[in-house]
């Protein structure tokens, strides 16, 4: 049971629920967007990667705005609610072998707390 879940919920439907910022706002944008420093691309390595690995359980989703714009393009693991900046495909690996795979953490990717 994670520190979020109550007596007598369900179990969880996944133990790793991934969701990658692909929010687009305009060009010029005073905060710019995820989108527009490539998380598309990179969310869709990812699902492939995370398959290619086979890892069970995992789901990876595209947000809307996560509201970290100027940090991304980023992303955030539930249910540890840990938040990362990926900028390329070894970011992504990293993030999935490390955190996802072997249930550490990535620190010199991870976004700080505010």
């Amino acid at each position: 049971m994670t520190q979020t879940q109550q007596p007598g919920d369900p179990p969880l439907f996944y133990d790793a629920h991934l969701f990658v910022c692909c929010n687009r706002r305009p060009d010029g944008h005073k905060r710019g967007s995820c989108a527009a420093k490539g998380s598309e691309k990179l969310r869709d390595y990812m699902k492939a990667r995370a398959k290619e690995l086979g890892l069970p359980r995992v789901r990876v989703n595209m947000a809307g705005c996560l509201d970290r714009c100027e940090l991304g393009p980023c992303m955030v693991i539930y249910p540890e609610g840990v938040w990362y900046r990926i900028d390329s495909p070894e970011d992504v690996d990293a993030v999935l072998t490390r955190h996802v795979r072997d249930g550490g953490r990535v620190p010199e990717l991870m976004l700080p707390a505010t």
